[in-house]
């Protein structure tokens, strides 16, 4: 299959597809031949895309599933420095949550602004699994606590917050998953030795795209922890084999608003 499809009549012959590929596969056009890529590197394409959306006059279109290109109009994305900024630092670990749903369109939403996220040599090894139902919510909350109590008396580095955590549980205080009415996880190959950083990477898209949509997160390190190697929840959450949870993260709407920004360490910055 051809790799990138070029218009003859829009190519300026600029070079840049060539000089942006990562994988150097793009040969460099000249006044009779169109940029392109051999039979005999093809199969070096990660279809990252980086010659298609940085050629100026559009010429170019990776060949994967190129019916679903969709343009890119004029200006959009353009975000100032001074929103940016504030957009970020208003950023909060949400842990009290109204009752009402997200809906799942909503949720995809984000998903799908997610899966952009960067990943190893555009390896693309993240799924997703959405608890929707609070009940489940509830139920993975439970089966954490149970995962807390096997690590009592141990010397696990939580050891000494356990009594604290199973107490307030049993107060019925959720410290688990806040009362949250949906989780994330984000699992991948467990084959793969760099898709757990691949899965925080994209975590933290989703995390950062939230809020946009009225959407409030807080990571689940507790769940986290506990579908890494308790059983029970293992099984409650039916991850596909060969497959494991990389991290999790409670999600749905704020009970309350943002108002402004805390303070934070100085910045520290070594310069070499």
């Amino acid at each position: 299959m051809t790799t990138i499809l070029v218009d003859k009549d829009l190519c300026t012959r600029c070079g840049i597809c060539s000089d942006v590929c990562p994988m150097a596969i793009v040969t460099p056009a000249d006044e009779n031949t169109l940029p392109g890529v051999t039979d005999a590197l093809s199969g070096n394409c990660i279809q990252c895309g980086h010659c298609e959306v940085s050629c100026p006059s559009e010429a170019l279109l990776l060949n994967v599933r190129p019916d679903e290109k969709a343009p890119l109009p004029a200006g959009a994305g353009t975000i100032s420095p001074e929103n940016m900024a504030f957009y970020l630092k208003k950023r909060r670990s949400v842990r009290e949550f109204t009752t009402d749903p997200v809906p799942k369109e909503k949720i995809l939403e984000v998903l799908d602004i997610a899966r952009y996220a960067a990943s190893g040599s555009n390896g693309q090894p993240v799924q997703w699994l959405v608890v929707h139902d609070p009940k489940r919510v509830r139920k993975i909350a439970g089966l954490t606590i149970e995962w807390m109590k096997t690590l009592q008396n141990t010397n696990h580095p939580m050891s000494g917050y356990i009594p604290m955590l199973v107490g307030a549980w049993a107060a019925g205080r959720d410290i688990i998953c806040r009362d949250a009415p949906h989780l994330l996880f984000a699992h991948i190959p467990d084959s793969n030795p760099i898709a757990s950083v691949d899965a925080i990477i994209a975590l933290t898209h989703f995390d950062v795209a939230a809020p946009a949509f009225g959407i409030g997160t807080c990571w689940a390190g507790f769940v986290a922890m506990a579908a890494i190697s308790y059983e029970p929840l293992q099984k409650e959450l039916g991850i596909p084999a060969g497959r494991k949870s990389a991290y999790a993260m409670m999600f749905g709407h704020p009970q309350y608003e943002i108002y402004g920004i805390p303070r934070r360490k100085p910045l520290e910055v070594t310069w070499q």
